[in-house]
This record gives C-alpha cells, sequence and structure tokens, in this order.
C-alpha cells in the first residue's frame, strides 16, 4: 500500500511539474521531478529544457541541507537553456539575459547561477528604483558539456565554463574556468587538472 501511495504522490507532483512548464511557454520533451520546482518565465522569455531533465526539489528530494524546489527563472527578452541528460538539486537558475547549459551537467544542490547583480553597484543609483534597474549590469553564463558544479556553488555573470570541468562544493565562480579544470574556494580558483 506504501508503494501505491508513493506512485501516486510522484504522479501528482511530476503532472503538476508538466502543467507549470506549459504555462509558462517551456518547450520540454521528457523530465523527471521529485518534488515540485518553482518556475516563472516572464512573457518574451524563453526557456527550453533538454531530453531526460532530472530535478531534485526540497528535502524529499535533496537531503543536504539548504532544501528548497530548484527554481527557474526567465525574465523579459532572456532566454534560459538546459542540454540533455542534466541534473538538477534544489538550484536556482536565474536568467535576465542568457544561461546556456550543455549536456550530461550535474549542478549539486543549493547551487545559484546568476547572470545578473540584481541591482546597480553605485549606491548613488540604488537610491533611485529606475535607475538601479537599468544601471545593473548583467552577462551572459555558458556552461559546457560534462560539467559537475558542487553543492552551494555561485556561477556569476559573464562566466563561461568549459567542458568536463569541476566546480568545488561552495564555490563562488566570478572568473571563467577552461575544459578539464578543477576550480573551488571564494572566489573560485585553479586546483589541478582533471584526469
Amino acid at each position: 500500500m506504501k508503494r501505491l501511495f508513493s506512485f501516486g504522490i510522484i504522479k501528482y507532483e511530476n503532472t503538476l511539474t508538466y502543467c507549470m512548464l506549459y504555462c509558462n511557454n517551456v518547450h520540454f520533451k521528457r523530465i523527471h521531478t521529485n518534488g515540485v520546482p518553482f518556475v516563472m518565465v516572464a512573457s518574451g522569455g524563453f526557456c527550453q529544457f533538454g531530453d531526460n531533465l532530472k530535478i531534485n526539489n526540497g528535502l524529499k528530494g535533496n537531503p543536504i541541507g539548504r532544501p528548497q524546489p530548484s527554481i527557474f527563472v526567465v525574465h523579459k527578452n532572456a532566454s534560459l537553456i538546459i542540454g540533455r541528460d542534466v541534473g538538477v538539486s534544489s538550484a536556482a537558475l536565474i536568467s535576465h539575459k542568457s544561461i546556456t547549459i550543455g549536456d550530461h551537467v550535474k549542478i549539486g544542490g543549493g547551487a545559484c547561477i546568476y547572470d545578473t547583480d540584481f541591482h546597480s553597484l553605485s549606491s548613488q543609483d540604488r537610491l533611485k528604483g529606475v535607475l538601479d534597474k537599468m544601471c545593473t549590469k548583467m552577462d551572459s553564463i555558458k556552461i559546457g558539456n560534462n560539467v559537475f558544479i558542487g553543492a552551494h556553488s555561485t556561477i556569476l555573470k559573464g562566466v563561461t565554463i568549459g567542458d568536463n570541468a569541476i566546480v568545488g562544493a561552495c564555490s563562488v565562480v566570478t572568473k571563467s574556468i577552461p575544459a578539464n579544470q578543477i576550480w573551488g574556494g571564494n572566489p573560485a580558483r585553479f586546483i589541478k587538472h582533471t584526469t
């Protein structure tokens, strides 16, 4: 009986997630979800999930601390494109311009990918709402194939991460990472080449 109940919950979560994706005009084929993510795509935004996306959400889906649903937010005229066979665990992907993620990428629990500063870096600009938004800096993020982003890491605007790279847990990535390298720390620095 417990197994049937669990299957019913999984089916409900998948149905709810599919409805949320359709309502937000997300282009997708097949996804698997454990829990229900938060999805918000503004009018004029573009979001595409590649085949076989796996999403873990909340404490049940990702019991490693800092539980939250996975968050996918795409603003007006922005894009979020995720490749095939990607895994996302309780992560936040916020696109104000462009985030592109390749195939076979693992995004660890609580990781954040932001292509914007959200606010102007000038204290004077932040005092004026319109000027604050107008002067906010944003830049595209590109993540290659077979990348592993460790839990609780933050990837910031303008970063490119090359194929097969690894970002250590709790890292803050402020500059681009070449292919086949392991980086970690705050700010993230080169550690060694992958094997």
